[in-house]
């Protein structure tokens, strides 16, 4: 089997004898309807494991658990071609893992990662993932409480192997979080402190020229040859404006690639944050397309989660030797917010275990709350109930 393009303008084409579909799921076989696996607390199991050549096409899982931020809690890890235990090509909790951070489920929809009704309950995931020797599959349950996980993996076995291997990098992916950012402390032109009572400079002056690579927030560091095809980038605004324009954003991202690295020096770079993500002017609209969105974004001037994506699948960035993705946390990296993102690339293996973040333990991964919000939410129940209870006495008396 020669793998290639798969679209709707191949869809015609007819496959060789070799070729053929294959599925793993949770379906009941003793053909009843307990369609789904339970999974203890603090269990992991293998969900998929196979041997040979071929290509997972897609993903769906939907999953019942009685705790808040089981999303963040459960993780998902993918080998390839007899990867050992410790060093998977994906590792990421799995409601990130399918396209939003945060522990929330939300319907959207893009083009390698949805989440469908009932109320983004459903995960589905098209990214290609191909293997020489087989893959597995295994989600770990780091909850209190038992989960409950139906699900589809399908695939495709080529019989006959894929003559083509060596121009197909495995699938990765790697989940990352700076629980705050940063900031700086002076401007780096000027030397003066920086200070927050004055949000016009704080979102506005100052240059990035010292050390952007490192004070940058990082998305992503690989070694090898491969591609970069985005991420989608979650970010909890915790600084508190309300005498100014809060937006986190204005955040110009900075891609350094093989040589480039070494000198420092950005080969792609952007212009905002909203830019990144094909968007612009501080976006506060909800919007779905194939290769880019806003599925959270934000409450009362910015404040609290918003969640951003951007794919690379008509535009993947090419590395040769090693990359570098980062992105400024605010102009000039002056804000001080809960950041966290996914990067998805594909590579030729090995890869470098080196370069993935440890993965943080359950409290490292937990949401914000935010009692403000608790707060202004009781406030506006309070009005209501107060206008409500007004409205009747005007009727009844």
């Amino acid at each position: 089997m020669r793998l290639g393009k798969s679209s709707l303008r191949d869809i015609a084409k007819i496959e060789p004898d070799s070729v053929k579909r294959r599925r793993i799921s949770s379906y009941d076989t003793t053909g009843g309807n307990h369609d789904w696996f339970d999974i203890k607390s603090g269990e992991k199991v293998i969900i998929g494991d196979v041997k040979g050549a071929g290509c997972i096409t897609h993903i769906w899982c939907t999953i019942l658990c009685k705790k808040r931020y089981y999303l963040r809690n459960i993780i998902i890890r993918m080998y390839w071609d007899d990867e050992n235990d410790y060093n998977p090509s994906v590792e990421a909790p799995i409601g990130d893992f399918f396209g939003l951070g945060h522990a929330k489920r939300r319907n959207f929809v893009s083009v390698p990662l949805q989440m469908s009704p009932q109320k983004g309950r459903a995960f589905n995931c098209w990214w290609p993932m191909p293997f020489s020797k087989g893959f597995k599959i295994t989600v770990e349950n780091d909850n209190a409480k038992e989960m409950r996980v139906f699900y589809y993996i399908d695939y495709e076995i080529y019989d006959n192997g894929f003559d083509n291997d060596q121009d197909y990098g495995r699938f990765h992916t790697l989940w990352h979080r700076e629980n705050p950012t940063i900031p700086k402390k002076r401007y780096d032109d000027t030397g003066k402190k920086i200070t927050r009572f004055n949000p016009a400079k704080f979102n506005y002056k100052g240059v990035n020229i010292k050390d952007p690579m490192t004070q940058n927030y990082k998305i992503l560091e690989a070694k090898g040859k491969g591609h970069f095809v985005g991420c989608h980038l979650d970010i909890d605004n915790i600084t508190f404006f309300p005498w100014f324009i809060n937006w986190p954003g204005e955040g110009d991202d900075m891609i350094y690639i093989d040589d480039d690295i070494e000198k420092q020096l950005p080969t792609l770079r952007g212009t905002g944050t909203e830019d990144y993500v094909n968007q612009s002017w501080g976006p506060r609209q909800k919007y779905h397309a194939p290769y880019h969105g806003t599925i959270m974004p934000g409450g009362i001037n910015w404040w609290g989660k918003i969640s951003y994506y951007r794919y690379h699948i008509e535009d993947p960035i090419y590395f040769n030797k090693r990359i570098v993705v980062t992105i400024e946390h605010g102009h000039d990296n002056h804000r001080r917010d809960d950041w966290s993102s996914t990067a998805y690339w594909y590579q030729r293996e090995p890869h470098d275990p080196t370069l993935f973040p440890r993965l943080f333990d359950k409290k490292g991964r937990k949401p914000r709350i935010h009692i403000g919000h608790m707060v202004r939410k009781s406030l506006c129940i309070v009005l209501i109930v107060l206008l409500l209870t007004l409205w009747f006495w005007s009727i009844f008396t």
